[in-house]
C-alpha cells in the first residue's frame, strides 16, 4: 500500500488534519515492524496520542479502517486484521 493514497480518499475529508497527520506518521514509522515489534510500538503510540491529546471516535476509526483496507493488498488486509485481533485479545 502506498502510505499516501488512502489519505487522498474523499471519505476521510471530514477528519481533522492533525489526526490525519498523526496517522501518516504512524504508517511511516510502523512500515517495517515485525509482528513482535507491533504491540510495544502501538502501546507507545497510545501514550503519544494521549500526550498530544489526539483521540478518534469509533466512527472515525471504522471509517479510517475501511479506507485503509480499500487501498491495501489482500496480504496487507490480512495483516491489519491480525493486528486488530491481537489487540482485541489483549483486552
Amino acid at each position: 500500500m502506498n502510505e499516501l493514497n488512502w489519505m487522498d480518499d474523499n471519505r476521510i475529508s471530514s477528519i481533522p488534519k492533525n489526526k490525519l497527520d498523526f496517522l501518516q506518521k504512524i504508517f511511516i514509522e510502523s512500515k517495517n515492524l515485525t509482528q513482535k515489534e507491533q504491540l510495544p510500538f502501538f502501546m507507545a503510540l497510545a501514550g503519544r496520542a494521549k500526550k498530544d491529546t489526539i483521540s478518534f471516535s469509533q466512527d472515525e476509526i471504522n471509517l479510517i479502517m475501511d479506507v485503509i483496507k480499500d487501498h491495501s493488498t489482500p496480504e496487507e488486509v490480512a495483516k491489519i486484521n491480525q493486528t486488530i485481533k491481537m489487540f482485541k485479545n489483549r483486552k
